[in-house]
């Protein structure tokens, strides 16, 4: 099991969290995924086969990327 907390800049809203939640949270291997509006910080948890990669780039793709 993979855990990873990071921040999103342009978590702005209820509505961020929740698109974050359910895009990510459909990822295969995805088992956990919490966000929070306050503070910008997501936290993933995951198996195989998803990857940091494959969840980076959905976040990418959804208008959410992760700050690196």
């Amino acid at each position: 099991m993979y855990t990873k907390t990071f921040k999103i800049p342009n978590i702005s809203c209820g509505h961020c969290v929740k698109a974050i939640q359910n895009e990510v949270g459909e990822l295969d291997g995805v088992t956990r995924v919490t966000a929070d509006q306050t503070t910008k910080m997501v936290t993933v948890k995951w198996d195989a086969p998803q990857t940091w990669d494959g969840i980076k780039a959905v976040l990418q793709e959804i208008n959410y990327p992760p700050e690196e």
